[in-house]
């Protein structure tokens, strides 16, 4: 995959398919240190032990369909040819966590993507899980968290309603605006 954003809808895939109901997305760059982070945690069903010590195989996968199972392989090669690292934790019954970092400066480093388009897709076509999505930059960040969202529109209003989807776009790309407005 040519973009971070896409590894990230791929991993996300993954908490669904693990029916995660609570989806944290955390993306954050650290111009000082030189840091790119990308950190995807749910409270999916988890993986076994056994499990997670193959999933970073190719080889490996879930799925019915094909054999191969490359979004995990990919993302962490990805992040070590650009001077990262990858690591994975996940426990049966409370879910996964990754964390994929890059050197920011790498000219190995793919670009993080349209991650706002990503975060608007998933959040739209996936309107009964709940996603907190944050985004830093330095010292700045913004954040959009479903949970909130549902507090101000009650129950009878879905996040796949039109004009919801519309105010997500707009808060997206306006925070992303603001957070680097001066860069």
């Amino acid at each position: 995959m040519e973009e971070i954003s896409l590894h990230v809808l791929d991993i996300v895939e993954n908490s669904l398919s693990a029916s995660a109901t609570l989806i944290k997305i955390i993306v954050d760059e650290n111009t000082a240190l030189d840091v790119l982070s990308i950190v995807i945690d749910d409270n999916g069903k988890g993986m076994s032990k056994e499990f997670l010590s193959k999933v970073t195989n190719p080889f490996v996968t879930t799925r019915t369909t094909r054999n191969v199972g490359l979004g995990i392989p990919l993302f962490m090669q990805g992040a070590k040819q650009a001077g990262g690292d990858f690591i994975i934790n996940s426990e049966l019954g409370k879910g996964t966590r990754l964390c994929a970092t890059y050197k920011l400066s790498h000219i190995d480093r793919p670009p993080i993507g349209d991650m706002s388009g990503t975060i608007q897709a998933l959040v739209i076509c996936n309107p009964d899980i709940d996603f907190e999505y944050i985004r830093k930059y330095d010292e700045n960040e913004f954040v959009l968290d479903t949970r909130k969202l549902r507090e101000v529109l009650g129950s009878e209003v879905p996040l796949n309603s039109p004009m919801v989807q519309e105010w997500i776009r707009e808060y997206l790309h306006g925070g992303e605006d603001e957070l680097f407005g001066g860069v």
